[in-house]
């Protein structure tokens, strides 16, 4: 067993960075007023909320009434996505719902329950074969009757980044909304909303080194949404709820730091990324990358090996002391592929043995010396068991 715990995972969360916690800490225990409240305690906690929506929508190039807190990018999707269509569908009588099969659940979820419960069309769009939605395809899925359209920035399984600018500029051709969950890509590209192009934009901070239970999510001036959450007026009467202050604050001083040091950072983790995409596609065999090899996050590696149980391999460098992440599901014990992996293309046979690497700031050359000495081993052994 390896005796140093490598986290190669950052992909599903990061660690907090210890100066938002400096940050956040002051709202737990001395400014912890509401911010409804009109007493001092409240008023302190309300100019706080307001000071990390100017910093947010200063780092997104857009108006700080345009920026909404919820508790993660999943809530952010969600309103996004059902309070766009709900709108549109009330105003223009609009019903149809374009996705591509790639997206994470939050968008996918939400779109089938569009379908199922709300009487809209949903239509999957095509990818290319590293995953990513073009121009073409969408060119020829808008129609006047569309509702919303959502495309991710980053694919958060197989990196694959996405070209939101061109994407956009088809749908405000048609003055169709564009949303796009950026939840993976916020953390390592531009947030820059104008050069963009999207009029709906979903954020969640413990991508970047932020707390848990707190994201953004952008909304265009003059776009209409419907609440998916009802109640008090908070965030201008489309997200109800108590603010949560110390996370809020925290989104907000975890988002300037990651795009103030994001050169010097993605520099880094990008040099790590192409030595383990280029070892392990030489040294191991059957081996595929899935994702573009260039255009993908910084950060980010993923692997298709045929004839492997990708759960099986995932549990076996966690006993090695590497913690890793794989696309397929155990369903009660029976292995499923992911869904990305098979709608672009791959059999179950390759589906099935899916590995992502997700190194961070603080990934080092020995950690990927390291695992890509033993991956390797472990990888032979996990297909010998197979044969068996």
């Amino acid at each position: 067993m390896n005796g140093k715990k490598v986290y190669l995972d950052h992909a599903a969360t990061t660690p907090l960075d210890p100066r938002v916690f400096a940050a956040m800490s002051p709202y737990f225990e001395e400014h912890y007023g509401n911010p409804s409240s009109v007493h001092t305690f409240g008023q302190k906690a309300e100019a706080a909320v307001e000071s990390a929506r100017e910093t947010v929508a200063m780092i997104l190039n857009c108006k700080p009434k345009e920026i909404l807190f919820t508790s993660c990018g999943s809530e952010s999707d969600n309103l996004a996505l059902r309070g766009a269509a709900l709108a549109q569908r009330e105003t223009n009588n609009r019903k149809w719902v374009l996705v591509a099969p790639v997206e994470h659940h939050a968008v996918t979820h939400t779109a089938e329950q569009l379908a199922e419960l709300h009487d809209f069309q949903l239509e999957w769009l095509p990818t290319d074969k590293f995953g990513r939605v073009t121009d073409k395809a969408l060119q020829q899925a808008i129609c006047d009757d569309t509702a919303i359209v959502s495309v991710m920035y980053a694919n958060n399984e197989i990196g694959s980044i996405n070209d939101l600018a061109a994407l956009a500029e088809l749908c405000r051709q048609k003055n169709i909304p564009f949303h796009s969950d950026a939840v993976q890509g916020a953390a390592y590209l531009s947030t820059n909303v104008q050069t963009l192009n999207v009029d709906l934009m979903a954020l969640g901070a413990h991508k970047f080194y932020g707390p848990k239970g707190v994201g953004a999510l952008y909304v265009r001036e003059g776009m209409k949404l419907h609440p998916s959450q009802t109640g008090g007026g908070q965030e201008f009467g489309l997200r109800a709820g108590t603010h949560n202050v110390p996370y809020i604050v925290g989104f907000a001083e975890a988002l300037r730091i990651t795009q103030e040091e994001a050169e010097q950072h993605n520099t880094h983790m990008q040099a790590l990324r192409d030595r383990i995409i280029d070892q392990v596609l030489e040294t191991i065999p059957d081996s595929k990358l899935t994702g573009h090899r260039t255009e993908r996050l910084p950060n980010h590696t993923s692997f298709v090996f045929k004839g492997v149980d990708g759960n099986a391999l995932l549990m076996m460098l966690d006993v090695e002391g590497f913690a890793c992440s794989s696309g397929s599901a155990c369903k009660t014990g029976d292995p499923e592929p992911s869904d990305v992996l098979t709608s672009m293309g791959y059999d179950r046979e390759w589906a099935l043995g899916s590995l992502r690497i997700t190194v961070g700031r603080h990934t080092t050359d020995e950690d990927v010396e390291s695992f890509l000495n033993t991956l390797p081993v472990l990888m032979e052994r996990s297909r010998t068991l197979e044969a068996v």
